[in-house]
This record gives C-alpha cells, structure tokens and sequence, in this order.
C-alpha cells in the first residue's frame, strides 16, 4: 500500500461526508444560502476562518502573507442548476450505490468543491500562500458570483477551477455570448396573400447560422459554434405573424473576441441582434506555465473545454482540474464516483505541493 492510503482515506472521508450534506441542502442558482451556510459552519468547526459575501464563502490559509508573493486560488461553486426530469433517485437525497454518489450537484460540481477544501485544509499554514473560494451563480454567470468577490481577494497568482475534467487539465475553455435576435415582419390575414412573414425571415437567417463556420479554428478549442436554441412567434393560426424572436447559443475561441463576431454576425444577418453581455470571453493558460508542465510530468494530458465556467471572469492564469465526467453534469441521476474523490485530493496534493509530507490520522508520516 502507498505510504498515502490512511491520510487520503480520512481526507476522501471527510469530503464525502461535506458532499452529502451539500446534496441534501438545495442549492438552485441564486438560492445557494442554505448551503453556503452549510459550508461556513463546516469551515469554522475545522478552526478556518471563513469570510462570506452573498453567498460566496472564501477563506485565507492560515499565515497568509503578501509578502511571499501572490496566491494560489482553489474554486469551485457551489449552485446547481434545476432538476431536469428523469431522475429515479431523489435529486436532493445523497445515495451511496457501491462506489457511486447520486445526487444533484455531486459531479457539477460538488466533488471538486470537497476535494479542494480538504486539500486546503491538509496544506492550510504551510509555506504557499492559499485562498479557498467557494462561488455561487456560477451555472447562470450571475454579477452576484465569483465577478463581486475577485476584487475583495488578495492578489492571485494561479487559480485552480474544480470542474469534472476527469482529472485531466483543460488548459482552455470556450467562451459565451447569448444573442436575442427578432425578425421583422408584417402583420396580415393568413386566408389572403398579404403582410409580411417574420418567421420566414426568422428562417433566412437561422439557415446562414446553421451553415456558416468561421475561418479560424483553434488547435485546443476548434472552431466557434453557434446553435439557434429557442425559436417564438405567432399570436394565431390565421394571422401572419409580424415578429419571430431566436436565441443564438455563441461559443468562441481565442481567436475571435465576442464583439467581433457580434458585429460579423450584425453585418450579415438581417434580423436585428442584442448581446446579452461581451464579458464571458474564451480563456487559456500558456501550456508552459509551470503547473500545466507539473501536470504533463505526472502523466496527465492537457485539453481545450467546450463549457464554460468561472475561469472566464479570472483576470490571471487558471484552468480547469476537477474529478468526474462533464458528461455527467446536467443530467438525471448525476453522480460522483468515491474513487474519483480519493484521486483527486492525491493528486492535487503533489501537484500544489510537491514536498508535502502526507501524514496519518495521528500526524506522524505513514510507513515510518
């Protein structure tokens, strides 16, 4: 057995236990109180010092100093997004099945959130300068997340984003731009041939979406891609509608800001357009910065990520190192696997610090 086992065991115990709690604490996007609350309470009884603003609860490891230089980060959110259907567990109760924890948000991204804080706390009052930050209204990019409570936090000099990647790096991610768009047409009686169709006009532009691929593509990320995913029009069926409203899904690279596609798309479609917002841009870090290196040595293989996360809105270098599957998230019965929990804390261990000696439950050095 590897000199590890006992401590990981305790640390991968102590998450479980959070991550049931959180499960059975109902956490919808801008509803994420309760367990915040449950966080917090954990946090103290573990002799932290947590802060809270909103519903973010962050802590500062214990000695932290500036002048050591710049922090690393440790995030994850603790929001949901809602129960889709199909479920045959109780979304909201934790249910161990062999090595499987069901529950809503177990994978998306509770495992992640538990893992990092028992990492934070085992490396808590070492050398390295640590933040732990627990966002909200990550599933919605809501101003009240991770946006409000950067600028309340000491400098940060990496940060680590703990969504499902299988414990592999995605050193990149795609960003988000939403467009409403709204065709427009005239209104007339439908038995005669008059007015002006909107949703025909709709449909010219939503075959242009549906064809169009932007010249340059990304090596991590590939192309951008935009998806039509809500179509409205029409009061009755005698009357030809006079507007036809779509949403366009905008998913981008590093190559094109969100404002330039913006504007391509306004020059070429005729429907008028409106961004809900610019700020959710593409995101990298250099494959040579020295924790993606530290990652290639242990084995592990970096890649870009088609969903979005908190990593947007950091103005410093992340990625995105989390356990489970993203193919998991947002479905029915998601599930954290024990397993992927007790790797993950290893694994984060060596990575964030490499010369930190994993000791026992009694605090002497397994095997001596």
């Amino acid at each position: 057995m590897e000199k590890s086992n006992s401590q990981i065991a305790q640390l991968s115990g102590e998450a479980v236990q959070l991550l049931k709690q959180l499960i059975a604490t109902p956490s919808v996007s801008r509803d994420e109180a309760r367990a915040a609350d449950v966080l917090e309470a954990y946090m103290q009884r573990r002799g932290l010092h947590p802060q809270r603003y909103n519903n973010n609860v962050w802590c500062l490891s214990d000695g932290f100093n500036p002048s050591r230089g710049p922090a690393i980060l440790l995030n994850a959110h603790i929001d949901t997004v809602k129960p889709v259907a199909g479920w045959q567990h109780d979304p909201f109760t934790p249910t161990l099945e062999g090595d499987c924890l069901y529950g809503l948000g177990s994978n998306d991204c509770g495992g992640g959130l538990v893992s990092l804080l028992q990492v934070f706390i085992a490396l808590n009052g070492l050398s390295q300068n640590l933040i732990f930050l627990a966002s909200a209204e990550e599933e919605v990019s809501g101003k009240n997340g991770i946006e409000s409570v950067l600028p309340q936090l000491p400098a940060v000099a990496f940060a680590i984003v703990g969504e499902p990647t299988g414990m592999q790096p995605a050193i990149a991610e795609k960003g988000l731009m939403v467009i409403d768009a709204t065709a427009h047409g005239k209104a007339g009686h439908a038995a005669r041939d008059e007015g002006d169709n909107a949703i025909y006009r709709a449909i010219q532009d939503i075959h242009w979406l549906s064809r169009w691929t932007f010249p340059k593509q990304s090596p991590l990320l590939g192309p951008v891609k935009q998806t039509v995913t809500i179509v409205n029009a029409g009061t009755q069926h005698n009357v030809v509608p006079d507007l036809c409203t779509f949403t366009i899904d905008v998913r981008s690279n590093e190559c094109y800001t969100n404002e330039e596609i913006f504007r391509f798309f306004q020059q070429h479609l005729q429907s008028e357009l409106k961004a809900r917002s610019f700020r959710l841009s593409s995101s990298r870090i250099d494959p040579q910065h020295p924790f993606v290196q530290a990652c290639i040595r242990e084995g592990l293989t970096p890649f870009g990520s088609p969903t979005l996360s908190d990593q947007a809105l950091m103005p410093f270098p992340s990625l995105k190192l989390g356990p489970g599957d993203s193919a998991r998230s947002h479905t029915a019965d998601e599930y954290i696997k024990i397993s992927e929990i007790e790797h993950a804390i290893s694994l984060y261990l060596k990575l964030i610090n490499p010369n930190y000696e994993i000791r026992n439950p009694k605090g002497h050095p397994d095997g001596s």
